[in-house]
């Protein structure tokens, strides 16, 4: 079973940069996918970003551009570097990993805090 630790989260103020680190704590064998989403209170949890195993990215279309995601295959971490942040960019920001399985099972993180101040 997968354990996610998230780190990096905080406040800014828009136009700066943050970065946020999942640590897995397993071996990454059987990782389909990794990725952050984000939710703001009574919201819907929505995707931010994700990078496969083959390392096919993709990104919501509200972060295209400024936030970029990484995985460290040797650490079996992922990164995300938010730049150019905006007020509008404030959430709890979530790590998930997809794990090959029939089913495939998902793990998630415990949630970071990003406070973007106008």
């Amino acid at each position: 079973q997968e354990q996610l630790v998230e780190s990096g989260g905080g406040l800014v103020q828009a136009g700066e940069s943050l970065t946020l680190s999942c640590a897995a704590s397993g071996s990454g064998f059987g990782i389909i996918a990794m990725g952050w989403y984000r939710q703001a209170p009574r919201n819907q949890r929505e995707l931010v970003a994700f990078i496969t195993a083959g390392g096919i990215k993709n990104y919501a279309e509200t972060v295209r551009g400024r936030f970029t995601i990484s995985r460290d295959h040797a650490e079996n971490t992922v990164t995300l570097q938010m730049n150019s942040l905006k007020p509008e960019d404030t959430d709890v920001y979530y790590c998930k990993t997809v794990v090959a399985g029939n089913p495939s099972r998902d793990y998630w993180g415990q949630g970071s805090q990003v406070t973007v101040s106008s």
